[in-house]
């Protein structure tokens, strides 16, 4: 498979899009105001026990105080069970590590269980457990690269707990070593960090997103890394050749007249996946609805009218539907629970397919995601792991019009809001005249389609209604005057 990734650099944001076939399949955005902070460590202090939610809040140091929950509080499995209030309390200082970025309202998400990652191993200070990538299922590849994990531990004199990377199957003792000596220095700075820092205080920053990219997405079959900065691709090609150097040649610097995101149409793509609807080729769409508590995706026929029955146009528009909705949930990053409605087939063989079809779509989302069979509604149900903002939470904001409902009052309901307010102030109040300001297209219904219950209503409160348009206004709003 060919497989990209490009890197736009910017003195205020760094722009990374993974390309596989010549298709977009994920984009990462950092800007320089506020970086991601999964993966920073922290030395916190615990400032509310939530005995009901098992769990507590931790202040780090950011505008909002951060989330820990029991669960994540101890490393000792015996003690997993141990209820909060006996595992921390408050004014505690703790050591903790971000899991997940503060989304919307809710503050970031933390663990105690340290994990630093390097391109082959992840190292776990605070455990002894060696574990292998679950995507390595290979078994003898899997006793193997234990083993390998297990004397780069033993030749450094560690009992460190590693976790072997996808990226390390292949690789010798020799990378494992040198990713554990790097990580090894990292820990102890950040221990000797801890002994005289006061919290909240930051310990550990992980890596700019340029050279994570490097780190987590390049894979064996990646062909190139292009970089359209040439200061990012000098200190790209010295990161390499320091802790990577088999990922130097990868490295390109792109100098090309048309901007790097122009040339593999990132810019549309970004575009379209800041939008509802997703066309299919056969003429078909999806409709994708992000809310608080989930995802919704809606899988419609639209122009696709078939060749042959009903449940053969169906099927087809299902299966495509289903490799779109794998690279949408990756593009779009989102998260949580997702719904999603299949246009209902008959025949279980072809709900089978669809389902296959969907996991295949995802096989190579580094992002955990877990499927559930077509329930007796015919929808399944996903769960993503979420860690970062989704897409439309980074590059978009609610409507002040509509308070991101997507919904605004018709011209209709306002005039018939306004007359209930004429009503009440006349009822309220003697004037002699009643003036309403609104917005144009309110002010037209009225003199247009509501004309003659407007005349009804003058006669009704004697006294004459004056109306006037104020373009400032959003259609919801309007204002009656007493004169």
């Amino acid at each position: 498979m060919r497989h990209e990734i490009l890197l736009n650099v910017t003195p205020l944001e760094t722009r990374a899009a993974v390309v596989e076939q010549g298709m977009v399949q994920e984009i990462v955005i950092e800007r320089a105001s506020h970086r991601g902070l999964v993966g920073n460590v922290y030395l916190g202090r615990v400032i509310r026990v939530l005995p009901g939610m098992q769990a507590c809040f931790v202040e780090v140091g950011l505008e909002r105080s951060a989330f820990l929950h029991a669960k994540d509080v101890v490393v000792d499995d015996a003690l997993r069970d141990e209820p909060i209030a006996k595992l921390v309390h408050e004014g505690q200082t703790i050591l903790v590590q971000v899991i997940k970025d503060p989304v919307g309202t809710k503050g970031a998400r933390l663990t105690a269980e340290i994990s630093l990652p390097a391109r082959h191993v992840v190292l776990m200070p605070l455990v002894e457990h060696i574990g292998i990538s679950q995507r390595i299922e290979d078994e003898t590849t899997r006793e193997q690269l234990k083993a390998l994990a297990v004397e780069a531990r033993q030749r450094l004199g560690v009992s460190y707990g590693l976790i072997v990377r996808t990226a390390g199957d292949g690789h010798t003792l020799a990378d494992f070593e040198s990713d554990l000596q790097y990580l090894h220095r990292v820990w102890t700075e950040i221990i000797e960090k801890q002994k005289s820092a006061t919290a909240p205080c930051l310990l550990f920053a992980d890596l700019q997103l340029s050279r994570r990219v490097l780190r987590d997405v390049i894979r064996p079959e990646t062909e190139r890394l292009w970089v359209d900065s040439q200061e990012t691709y000098q200190q790209l090609i010295e990161f390499a050749e320091r802790y990577m150097p088999d990922l130097r040649s990868v490295i390109q610097h792109y100098t090309g007249d048309r901007p790097l995101f122009d040339l593999y149409q990132v810019e549309d793509e970004i575009e379209r996946a800041l939008g509802r609807v997703v066309e299919l080729k056969s003429g078909g769409y999806l409709v994708i609805d992000q809310t608080e508590a989930m995802t919704t995706v809606d899988v419609n026929t639209g122009r696709y009218v078939g060749a042959h029955t009903l449940e053969q146009t169906v099927f087809k528009t299902n299966l495509e539907a289903a490799i779109a909705i794998g690279r949408q949930l990756r593009l779009r990053n989102l998260g949580g629970i997702i719904v999603i409605d299949f246009i209902d087939m008959i025949d279980p063989e072809h709900q089978r397919t669809v389902l296959r079809t969907l996991e295949r779509a995802l096989a190579d989302d580094p992002v955990k995601t877990r499927l559930s069979d077509f329930n007796e509604m015919g929808l399944v149900v996903a769960t993503r792991k979420r860690s970062r903002e989704r897409l439309a939470d980074q590059l978009l904001e609610d409507c002040r019009v509509c308070d991101g409902t997507g919904k605004m009052k018709t011209a209709e309901t306002v005039c018939y809001a306004i007359f209930r307010a004429i009503l009440r102030e006349a009822r309220a109040y003697s004037a002699a005249q009643t003036t309403v300001l609104a917005s144009p297209a309110v002010v037209d219904r009225l003199i247009d389609e509501e004309s003659d219950a407007l005349a009804d209503l003058e006669a009704f409160i004697h006294r004459p209604i004056r109306i006037q348009v104020d373009p400032t206004f959003r259609q919801d709003q309007f204002e009656v005057v007493l004169a």
